[in-house]
């Protein structure tokens, strides 16, 4: 009576509720054995002290001092705060992550929901594409209620990433990252603008066939139901700068992500003493990169789908092949950054030690709290740079999943998924068991009175209808720029980030 794909989202919801509290891969992430993360416990006063020279105090500031103790009155931070010489020799004490230590943390509420979130709907997914797969006929009268789960993660990915954001925004000493990510976010706007004029013979973006589809049927859907006479609501010259004011804003969400993936990819290499572990660290770093290349026609799908080589009768690969290969590198890259995320936070957090090294060979005093939040701090926004390292990821993961959804993609090029599509030209689709859409007006169906079967089969006809103007022309196109985009402003950020580090980072 429900449906299966119904039955699978109750499922996944109920488990969500019920044992997600007590199964959570975000806390996996952070605390198991596998991760094997260590803080740096901040120095004791009591440590402390021991290289504090005595202070002295004279008659008039213990007279004052005893009268605020005797009135529970004072300050008892300024009391306790003291000076040290920077240049202390002082060993800080290693700790593993523990749950009671990350549910204190700033954003792990939002850092743990995510990433469950974003596992559950995975799984939802899956679930999906294995019945549309085994039961395509069944599923196809069914509505995918999967892509609610994909569409939710990214709304929270959207909504966190601009959180994140908004932290270079907060106080008066905030000034430079606020002109970082404007400068940036505007230097990607108009590289997207010169991204957007390239031919599609070279960038395969697919927005001209997008626009082409869109238009068409929005013409001929408009003509049909409201009888207006039009050669397209859109024009390509403000869709395009549409998009590239998106591109805009997606790169300067991705800025410091980028800057903060390339400065702990610039401290694990320092911390590895493995030629082997350096390589891999270099080929997560560089996949990114390798997936922007598989939208150039000329390096990836002329040479792997048309050129023959020597020897060959046939290219390496098909069409649908090679849009299978570019799914599962995405894919793959996604879980290989997951998979090496460990030891880029281990790197974040050794920044404690670091800076305490720092300190050591410069002279002068620093006060003990000072001294103290120099440790706490880097524990303490932990949770905001595994943010900043995995929610890029995610965003990308689930495009990718929209992209083959919506744009008429499949998992195996031998089983293409049947997708009902009206031609790019504007002609009219031929519906199966169904009357010809044109004759259904939005206006007859509200002002006649029928039964409810009647209006509800002519609703039905009409979100038919309508459905047949955002055609897989257009998803494909959209979406797979989007995709693109985003793997290139990942790459781009973190490689800005590294040209940074290569030049003003003395360490």
């Amino acid at each position: 009576m429900l449906g299966i794909q119904f039955v699978i989202t109750l499922m996944m919801a109920t488990i969500l509720s019920r044992v997600g509290p007590h199964l959570s891969l975000a806390r996996w992430l952070l605390t198991s054995k596998f991760a094997g993360l260590v803080r740096y416990i901040h120095p004791s006063d009591e440590e402390l002290r021991q290289f504090a020279p005595a202070p002295k105090v004279d008659k008039r500031e213990k007279k004052k001092t005893r009268h605020q103790e005797k009135n529970g009155g004072g300050n008892g931070a300024s009391q306790d705060s003291f000076n040290v010489p920077r240049n202390i020799d002082i060993q800080l004490v290693t700790h593993p992550v523990e749950l009671t230590d990350l549910v204190q943390l700033r954003y792990y509420t939002e850092f743990q929901w995510l990433l469950d979130f974003s596992c559950y709907s995975l799984i939802t997914y899956i679930l999906s594409e294995v019945y549309i797969s085994l039961m395509p006929d069944k599923a196809g009268q069914e509505v995918n209620l999967s892509l609610v789960w994909v569409f939710l993660v990214l709304g929270f990915t959207y909504k966190i990433l601009v959180s994140l954001n908004g932290l270079y925004f907060e106080g008066e000493e905030a000034g430079g990252e606020r002109s970082l990510v404007l400068v940036m976010g505007g230097a990607y706007l108009l590289f997207a603008m010169m991204v957007l004029l390239v031919s599609e013979d070279t960038l395969e973006t697919g927005l001209e066939e997008a626009y082409k589809s869109f238009n068409n049927s929005a013409a001929t859907f408009l003509e049909d139901n409201a009888g207006l006479d039009s050669s397209g609501p859109a024009s390509k010259l403000v869709l395009k700068f549409c998009i590239a004011i998106w591109c805009g804003f997606i790169g300067s969400l991705f800025t410091f992500p980028g800057l903060r993936i390339s400065r702990m990819h610039w401290d694990v290499l320092r911390y590895n003493d493995n030629s082997r572990s350096s390589v891999i660290l270099h080929i997560g770093f560089i996949a990114p990169l390798v997936l922007t290349t598989l939208w150039i026609k000329p390096l990836t799908r002329d040479p792997l789908t048309v050129k023959l080589y020597k020897g060959m009768t046939k290219p390496l690969l098909s069409s649908e092949q090679f849009e299978c290969l570019r799914l599962y590198l995405v894919c793959f890259t996604v879980l290989f950054k997951l998979f090496l995320m460990p030891r880029y936070l281990q790197a974040y957090l050794n920044l404690a030690y670091d800076k305490v090294e720092a300190l050591k060979v410069e002279a002068g005093k620093i006060s003990s709290l000072d001294l103290q939040r120099l440790v706490i701090r880097v524990f303490y926004y932990l949770c905001v740079v595994t943010l900043q390292y995995v929610a890029p990821m995610i965003l990308i993961l689930y495009l990718t999943i929209l992209y083959k959804t919506l744009g008429g993609g499949s998992w195996l090029p031998s089983h293409p998924q049947a997708v009902d599509q009206c031609p790019a030209d504007g002609t009219k689709c031929d519906l199966p068991e169904k009357e010809v859409l044109s004759e259904i007006g939005l206006g007859d169906i509200l002002n006649q009175e029928e039964t409810v079967e009647a209006i509800t089969e002519k609703f039905s006809l009409a979100w038919a209808s309508l459905k047949n103007v955002f055609t897989v022309e257009v998803f494909r196109g959209l979406l797979g720029f989007s995709t693109w985009w985003c793997c290139f402003v990942w790459f781009s950020s973190a490689a800005i980030g590294m040209g940074y580090q290569s030049y003003f980072t003395n360490v």
